[in-house]
């Protein structure tokens, strides 16, 4: 599509060029700390330059904005931007990238503008389906650009959504699009970094949210959760329609963490095994203690048949995908490649804890504040909600697969 000269590439079609491994070149013309705090990332690194706008409007020093950006290009930039690439121009909600994408057409550069810039490719789903049969429909739902997941559970026209993200109107949006009806909604944990909309959601449908009582306790301020749920204990069985999902207590990610195992098919394990690494136990502030309940969960784990999928609540790179575009892989498998996983099952309880130790993230501070918002405790304006959730999570550890 063409607007003022320049192409605009949609939410949707920068997803689609990710996973192709499509090469481009980007020119983020936010300020700096927006870009370090939260940049394209693909399946591969992207080549990218950091430019904020009003600084290219100072060096080009024209009354007009394209020709302050076509003066800036000229003059201290040509020798950053590449010729025999497309560049994609980017800003936070893609309007003063637009006059950057138009001053870079008129020089003869190959460019494109992210309609709605970063605040849309943050806001933005991807739906994919894990299965769907008459018995069975397991949908995938992805935030790309954070590396959110949430699943649906659909069986004989009922649904349950696990772990829903804010924007609950795409949960709904699906049951209406596929005809089922939401009869519950569970959280694995309480989240540290995505707001839920699990309350929200629920409330909508008119159907029961669920979570474990230990994390309707938040961890730093030791204050009891406002908001409705219904308890979930170790054991506690899901119906829905012609299935039937276990919940699996497993602590170490967060007090309450809870597992979903769909017989030996399917297995939700929330902020626990991902593809790539292993989730960390230091988010409640207690790292060392939880870190041994952790060890324990994970070996629970571990024990399952090899040939169950598991389905995550989180990925840290679209490289994760399999050939399908979906974040799952059989148990057996993560048991032989992930790192976390091999330290775990090879090595002594003082390896694994060291190792766990040894590779937490920065703990964002934000998500105090995220955790306060789920436990009802905090109310955000819209806006305030957007910025609480600015950037990739980092529910995992350091490290990743071998």
């Amino acid at each position: 599509m063409k607007k003022n000269g320049e192409s605009a590439w949609t939410t949707e079609d920068l997803l689609t060029r990710l996973e192709r491994l499509e090469k481009f070149f980007v020119l983020d013309v936010r300020n700096r700390d927006e870009f370090e705090r939260f940049r394209l990332e693909g399946r591969e690194p992207l080549p990218a330059v950091n430019v904020p706008y009003f600084e290219m409007l100072e060096l080009g020093g024209k009354d007009e904005m394209v020709d302050s950006v076509i003066a800036c290009v000229e003059q201290h930039l040509a020798g950053l931007l590449p010729r025999d690439q497309l560049i994609l121009s980017v800003c936070a909600k893609g309007d003063t990238s637009e006059y950057v994408a138009q001053g870079l057409e008129q020089l003869g550069y190959t460019s494109a503008n992210l309609k709605g810039g970063m605040r849309a490719w943050g806001n933005y789903y991807a739906i994919r389906a894990v299965v769907e049969t008459p018995d069975l429909a397991i949908y995938q739902i992805s935030r790309p650009a954070r590396g959110c997941l949430s699943h649906v559970v659909a069986s004989d026209g009922k649904a349950l959504v696990i772990d829903p993200l804010r924007h609950v109107d795409v949960y709904r949006e699906l049951a209406q699009r596929k005809s089922f009806e939401i009869v519950g909604v569970v959280d694995t944990h309480g989240h540290a970094d995505h707001i839920s909309g699990g309350p929200a959601l629920a409330s909508a449908c008119g159907a029961p949210y669920y979570l474990h009582p230990y994390d309707a306790i938040h961890p730093i301020d030791v204050l009891p959760a406002t908001i409705c749920y219904e308890m979930i204990r170790d054991g506690h069985i899901f119906t829905v329609g012609r299935v039937e999902l276990e919940a699996l207590h497993i602590p170490g990610h967060t007090l309450g963490l809870i597992a979903l195992r769909l017989g030996d098919q399917y297995l939700f394990t929330g902020d626990s095994i991902f593809i790539a690494s292993i989730a960390r136990p230091d988010l409640g502030g207690r790292a060392e203690p939880w870190a041994l309940l952790h060890r324990q969960s994970l070996l629970k784990l571990t024990e399952l048949p090899g040939k169950i999928t598991v389905l995550p609540g989180h990925f840290s790179s679209l490289a994760e995908q399999n050939e399908a575009g979906l974040f799952a892989a059989p148990l057996e498998e993560l048991k032989r490649r992930s790192q976390g996983l091999q330290v775990l099952t090879r090595g002594s309880e003082e390896e694994f804890i060291r190792y766990l130790l040894e590779n937490l993230p920065v703990f964002p501070s934000e998500y105090v504040d995220i955790k306060r918002v789920n436990a009802g405790l905090l109310a955000p304006s819209e806006d305030e909600a957007s910025v609480l959730e600015l950037g990739k999570n980092v529910c995992g550890l350091s490290g990743g697969a071998s």
